[in-house]
């Protein structure tokens, strides 16, 4: 389990990694089917037919991995053993498996145990970083499997009863149950383009990659986070929602690499209290366009800046992550709804949403041989390179995609990979030709991790 210190004194654990933020909660899609407990008898009831119901399709998975290091003393080379535990859910009969990236990223070898204790061998099928899903295939099945229905309707409503399984520890299956704390959390640090389920459901590490389950049995989330000052579960837990583990899975299934997410081809801004008042709105709400991708679908829309965009197809948008979200998890090339206000006057457009333009193949780096920059490898951004990089898909200039350690990008400047070179003695990067034979006394201005400064070619 690892764990970072927030400024207000929470770590955000991936049932066994993460980072925090704040989060802002969107409205869910409500139901009006609920209803509260009608006498004693009905306070005495049971989620036992739930548990046989869902149960035999959560799945423990152990992991194993070698992890390269270096002696401290001595600085010789070596390989130590590295394991991972954590849960996963079993989503086609065939065996097909639903568990979280960070649960078997870097293993070698995936060990699966069902509920009735049967053990298989795993293989990687497509694993999803950004989501933080991964899609396993176990090997030797030669029956159909216990299966979860991914229920992907979003008709979730805060307060609605679920259930969380998985293998909280290691200690072997076990179900915990609570309600829905929020719906649509963004901003949560895990992702970019993540909206997350908040439950009080008891998460702990090693329920990772386990369910979160409806009243109906369905599978409305893979758990895969928590808030606490102590690794253990404080009751803020997060589940990656069905739509997202849907689009993972038919990737997967469809014989896909990767996942493809769509864009819009817009920035914002969250609509603040004090951004809703110069903007003489009524109440904060919505995210105020700050950019528009030239030729991208928005622009193709109608959409400009100073539009506020208030839903996507209906559902609610209150910031970026929110807004890609809801477009990510479209197909490329469908049609969606944007809402907007304009001029403070609601608006409707219809945007056919794109996969992001430009060539994300990092194996097409340039290595600079000459000069300050020499053993660097770069390429220059464009939105499909920046998005897969984790990057903002509006930056320019240059990225560093490897650096020989030997080389003088390295040693006499400081460059690192990831590293996106801005500008040279003040005059913007476009293009690797300009960073060729730089001279001694050159100025590279210089983005790494959201921080801009100023590196020197010595």
């Amino acid at each position: 389990m690892k764990t970072r210190t927030l400024a207000i004194a929470l770590a955000l654990s991936l049932a066994a990694c993460g980072r925090p933020d704040d989060t802002r909660a969107q409205d869910g899609v409500f139901a009006d089917n609920r209803a509260l407990p009608a006498d004693a008898l009905s306070m005495k009831a049971s989620f036992a037919p739930v548990v046989r119901e869902a149960a035999p399709a959560v799945v423990n998975i152990a992991a194993i991995g070698v992890q390269q290091y270096r002696d401290p003393f001595w600085g010789i080379p070596g390989q130590r053993q590295t394991g991972s535990v954590g849960s996963g859910v079993i989503v086609r009969p065939d065996g097909v498996v639903v568990t979280n990236n960070h649960v078997i990223e870097g293993m070698q070898q995936i060990r699966v145990t069902l509920n009735d204790r049967r053990e298989f061998s795993a293989r990687v099928v497509l694993a999803d970083a950004r989501s933080d899903i991964a899609v396993l295939q176990l090997e030797g099945v030669d029956e159909r499997l216990p299966v979860l229905n991914i229920d992907d309707r979003e008709e979730q409503q805060v307060g609605d009863l679920v259930l969380a399984i998985g293998n909280p520890f290691g200690v072997g299956q076990t179900v915990t149950n609570g309600i829905i704390s929020a719906l649509n959390r963004t901003d949560t640090g895990i992702s970019d383009s993540g909206s997350f389920i908040q439950t009080d459901a008891a998460i702990n590490p090693g329920n990772s990659g386990g369910a979160l389950v409806d009243m109906d049995g369905d599978l409305i989330g893979i758990n895969t986070a928590i808030f606490s000052r102590s690794g253990s579960s404080s009751g803020v837990g997060f589940a990656v929602p069905a739509t997202t583990v849907r689009q993972v899975v038919d990737s997967a299934v469809g014989g896909a690499t990767a996942v493809v997410r769509p864009w819009l081809g817009v920035k914002g801004e969250t609509v603040s209290a004090d951004i809703a008042r110069s903007l003489g709105l009524e109440r904060p709400q919505g995210l105020v366009v700050t950019e528009v991708y030239p030729g991208g679908p928005a622009a193709r829309a109608g959409l400009r800046e100073g539009d506020v965009i208030t839903a996507i197809d209906g559902a609610e948008v209150n910031d970026q992550s929110g807004l890609n979200f809801r477009v990510g998890t479209r197909e490329p090339n469908a049609r969606v709804e944007v809402t907007l206000l304009r001029d403070g006057r609601p608006t409707t457009l219809n945007a056919r949403v794109q996969t992001l333009p430009g060539d994300a193949d990092i194996k097409d780096a340039t290595l600079i041989r000459q000069g300050g920059l020499s053993g660097a490898e770069v390429l220059t951004l464009n939105p499909a390179l920046a998005d897969s990089l984790g990057g903002d898909p509006f930056a320019s200039g240059v990225i560093v995609s490897r650096v020989d350690s030997r080389g003088y990008a390295r040693r006499g400047v400081g460059i690192q990979a990831g590293d996106v070179i801005l500008a040279v003695d003040g005059r913007p990067v476009a293009s690797v030709g300009q960073l060729a034979n730089l001279p001694r006394g050159a100025q590279l201005t210089v983005e790494r991790r959201g921080q801009r400064g100023i590196l020197l070619v010595r």
